[in-house]
């Protein structure tokens, strides 16, 4: 069954500053496909626990595809994600040792990730015809008119110090 979808047009509001997380895994050697499947594995099992504990600060998780699967994130603030990341005995470090011993030095399998600060109301948005995806689905929908009608409009605001999020 498809996904539920919000017809028409709508944007979506998310309040205060947040993190947004990139993740990617990239099959280097095809034939060593197998070598990511635990990468994969661990992740979901991660974002499962993750997403259980409004305290841990993820607000929301979507598949990507980048050059390799991934995952896009999106994080109440980057201490969360930084004590998520670097916390010694959790289930991140237990992945990332477990990458080094598998992949890492023969290069079969890459890992990626970028990080942005997203300050306060500095973001645009658009939807049509979805269900709730990025920003939408870390926040809440709103209205197209909240924040003006067109990508100009929204923009402008932003950049005018105006942007409501």
């Amino acid at each position: 069954m498809a996904p539920k979808f919000a017809e028409g047009r709508f944007t979506a509001d998310l309040e205060g500053d947040f993190v947004v997380f990139l993740l990617g895994v990239r099959v280097n050697r095809p034939w060593k496909f197998y070598k990511a499947l635990p990468i994969y594995l661990g992740v979901l099992l991660m974002i499962r626990r993750l997403l259980r504990d409004p305290a841990s600060g993820l607000l929301a998780s979507q598949w990507i595809y980048a050059g390799g699967f991934g995952f896009r994130q999106y994080w109440r603030s980057p201490g969360q994600l930084l004590r998520y990341a670097n916390a010694p005995l959790g289930p991140h470090a237990k992945q990332w040792r477990a990458y080094g011993k598998s992949s890492r030095a023969s290069g079969d399998v890459g890992i990626w990730h970028e990080t942005y600060l997203v300050s306060r109301g500095a973001y645009e948005a658009v939807y049509v015809n979805m269900p709730r995806a990025g920003l939408a689905a870390a926040g809440t929908p709103a209205p197209i008119a909240s924040k003006g009608e067109t990508s100009a409009e929204r923009l402008e605001a932003v950049a005018s110090g105006g942007g409501r999020g």
